[in-house]
């Protein structure tokens, strides 16, 4: 959301369920790797977890708020990593630090692990800028440029993790029918097309997008947004796509309405996976947990007060793990197809060996 993007610089996508072990997510063609098979994730928006983990006080709510999520299936979570000025700041002014709230820069050795950051294979995937928007230049040249950049500066840094953009999904000049009616500078072809960027994201708030439109027009763009996305991610893009962002406020709608919204996300998301397609996961706007009355913005999920949309989140969830699982599967199927295989052709030459050296040869 642009409620905050002034003061936001990087961001960072967590693995809620990784254990240990678990080695660093990776991309082949259009999917996300980890430990060999796809990964497919669905999971939620935490703007908020560097303010309560940065206060031993409050800190019990981010527990609380990743259990909740593991109850229902989530296992990433996408949080802020840097702010600029304001309540909190990571950084006061230039090159002054808060130390209290610097907890998630790539060279920084964990306080409570001794790991680095970009050593760290729960972090899944960096994110460069929140929304980053140039409406100056609606060419898109000097988006293209700052990716370029600054996607090159950190993966010099750190090579281990993945690396996206931080788009909403918006269409260049030459192919702005896709788009609501404004131009900010972007483009979703030509940004997520540099090499150093591993995935591509979209969000989706088709209520913000398209103000006095009814709520069946919204979800009809939605739908081709969707479409339309998956579609370039795999065709064009050949990458994975994730839909980073997406919710519809209820202090304009019913919940009803929201729970259309989700529903629309989750069964392209689905629909593409299950077949093998771009798509590898969606993230809602956004997961509080109760006490945090000052971050209700409308969008927020508290899901133990909001069933019929906890449970919608549930069932992608599952039904994104039986995919996950079926991968796993295949896999094993082909190791022992291929150790049989080795099996088979070794026995065979023993054979042979042993003929070659029978008594009487």
């Amino acid at each position: 959301m642009r409620l905050w993007s002034t003061v936001l610089v990087v961001l960072v996508l967590v693995l809620v369920r990784a254990k240990a072990d678990d080695g660093f997510v990776s991309t082949r063609g259009q999917q996300l790797i980890l430990n060999g098979s796809p990964f497919y994730a669905n999971g939620f928006n935490a703007y908020w977890l560097m303010y309560f983990g940065s206060d031993p006080s409050q800190r019990n709510k981010v527990s609380s708020a990743f259990e909740e999520a593991v109850k229902h299936g989530l296992s990433i979570g996408r949080t802020w990593a840097f702010s600029d000025g304001g309540d909190s700041p990571l950084q006061y002014s230039p090159g002054s630090y808060n130390e209290k709230m610097f907890q998630s820069i790539l060279t920084r050795i964990n306080s409570f692990t001794g790991v680095a950051y970009k050593d760290d294979p729960t972090i899944m995937a960096w994110e460069l800028m929140n929304e980053p928007r140039c409406p100056s230049d609606p060419s898109g040249n000097t988006i293209q440029a700052w990716i370029r950049e600054m996607g090159s500066y950190l993966k010099s840094i750190d090579g281990k993790h993945l690396l996206e953009a931080g788009l909403e999904g918006f269409y260049g000049q030459s192919r702005n029918q896709g788009n609501p009616n404004f131009q900010v500078g972007t483009d979703f072809i030509a940004n997520n097309q540099i090499p150093e960027i591993d995935f591509a994201t979209v969000h989706s708030y088709p209520d913000q997008w398209l103000t006095g439109s009814t709520n069946q027009n919204q979800l009809s763009f939605l739908n081709t947004w969707l479409n339309e996305h998956i579609q370039d991610a795999q065709n064009i893009l050949h990458k994975p796509v994730l839909f980073a962002e997406f919710g519809k406020s209820t202090k304009n709608s019913a919940s009803d309405q929201r729970d259309q919204l989700y529903n629309a996300v989750y069964s392209a998301v689905y629909s593409s996976a299950r077949g093998g397609g771009a798509a590898v996961g969606g993230l809602f706007w956004q997961l509080l947990v109760e006490g945090m009355d000052s971050f209700r913005d409308g969008y927020e999920v508290i899901l133990s007060e909001n069933p019929s949309t906890a449970n919608l989140i549930s069932q992608e969830s599952r039904r994104l793990i039986r995919i996950r699982k079926m991968y796993a599967r295949l896999r094993n199927i082909e190791k022992l197809k291929r150790a049989k295989e080795i099996g088979r052709a070794e026995w065979e030459e023993a054979l042979k060996g042993g003929n070659n050296n029978s008594p009487g040869n």
